[in-house]
């Protein structure tokens, strides 16, 4: 059973991108506001294959599905 614990700056480095609390919330602030009828896996800020991760852990509704709500939140405020 996996116990991982999947926070924001986990799904950070899960998406290749810097994971200090400072660079994430750098990266929000830099990519904020983004448009609410877009969801975050369509968003042209992230790569093809973070797109991919993205649409897929929303989709299934997988254990990454939590941060990447947080996340989405976070850019649109």
């Amino acid at each position: 059973m996996d116990t991982t614990e999947h926070t924001l700056n986990h799904l950070f480095a899960q998406l290749g991108l810097p994971d200090s609390d400072d660079e994430v919330a750098d990266f929000i602030d830099r990519h904020k506001p983004v448009p609410a009828s877009r969801p975050v896996y369509e968003l042209d800020i992230f790569t093809h294959s973070q797109k991919q991760f993205l649409q897929e852990g929303l989709q299934e509704d997988a254990a990454w599905a939590e941060a990447i709500d947080e996340l989405s939140s976070l850019l649109r405020h």
